[in-house]
């Protein structure tokens, strides 16, 4: 942001503090926003920023759910987003949780911690090329995973999406749904933006029409995961394990440091104390090139509203 700053000659103030109704009074002064955060963003906290003439919130990720569209519209408050970042950094996370997974990592980190270097079949794992993935979401990110999968390690990888796209089909065979995608695969990786349509779309009917013992990735969003319902589809041995890069009531938390207190979220804790849950704190996209396409995309929105008042990135 400061070289960007200094690029531009503009001035630019930087806060820890997320938006909301008790801190919207910081941005008075400024001409626009750009902001990061996991967390919603309420009334009246768009009509404050229509009282205080500022008419962008320039918001650094693809996801933009955590805002009130009607109201940010209704007090002229244009939401930007950065629809792609750097689509390789998350596609290559995914890849490695489930690597991670798949070859039993963290049972051997905590063998080798202990000194046992025996060699069990509980550690013994599959190649990834003798296994099926099912990319769900086959976008800009999806695409790259299913590319990886396929030219990377010569795995079957099979994919739903909505929009079939004909350059994609060298490394995905698409499938008329989704339910036939995810049958037979050993890995379920998904991809889709959070939508009305696929909230808590993987629950626990979808888990039992999984194959018994996949493996399930969500780098996306935590809502199309029903985490309750998750856990008990891991207990119950029909899905073997998970990696979670996101989590659904994520707000509160992420990116916050929480040592030394108390987490009152049962199911998150569940998610942070379970055998067969990989889970990171959403830094699948935390790379430094990723980095600075988020903030050098947020700027250049907000600043392109200031200007013009439009931008093609604008979703409201």
């Amino acid at each position: 942001m400061e070289q960007w700053s200094k690029a531009h000659s503009i001035h630019v103030e930087m806060t820890p503090e997320y938006i909301t109704p008790e801190t919207v009074h910081l941005a008075e002064g400024f001409d626009g926003i750009t902001n990061m955060q996991a967390s919603d963003i309420v009334e009246p906290v768009y009509s404050k920023l229509k009282e205080l003439g500022i008419p962008v919130i320039a918001q650094r990720s693809a996801g933009y759910e955590m805002y009130d569209i009607k109201a940010a519209s209704d007090n002229d408050v244009i939401i930007t987003n950065v629809p792609s970042y750097s689509p390789e950094s998350i596609a290559e996370f995914a890849v490695y949780a489930a690597m991670r997974l798949i070859r039993n990592s963290d049972e051997i980190d905590q063998r080798v911690a202990s000194q046992n270097f025996t060699w069990e079949p509980s550690i013994r794992s599959h190649s990834i090329q003798s296994l099926k993935v099912a990319v769900i979401g086959v976008g800009r990110i999806g695409s790259r995973v299913a590319k990886i999968y396929k030219h990377g390690f010569g795995a079957e990888v099979v994919g739903y999406d909505i929009v079939e796209r004909e350059e994609f089909k060298t490394h995905v065979a698409y499938q008329p749904d989704l339910q036939t995608a995810i049958k037979d695969a050993d890995i379920v990786s998904i991809h889709m933006p959070l939508t009305e349509d696929n909230y808590h779309q993987f629950n626990h009917d979808l888990f039992n029409q999984m194959k018994p013992g996949a493996t399930l990735i969500n780098a996306a969003r935590g809502k199309i995961v029903n985490t309750q319902d998750l856990i008990e589809a891991i207990d119950r041995g029909q899905i073997r394990n998970a990696a979670l890069d996101v989590y659904e009531d994520e707000g509160p938390f992420i990116p916050k440091n929480w040592e030394g207190k108390t987490i009152e979220d049962e199911v998150f804790l569940q998610i942070l104390n379970h055998p067969k849950i990989h889970y990171t704190p959403h830094i699948a996209y935390y790379t430094d090139i990723a980095v600075q396409n988020l903030v050098e995309g947020g700027l250049n929105s907000a600043l392109e509203v200031i200007k013009t008042g439009t931008n093609q990135h604008r979703v409201n």
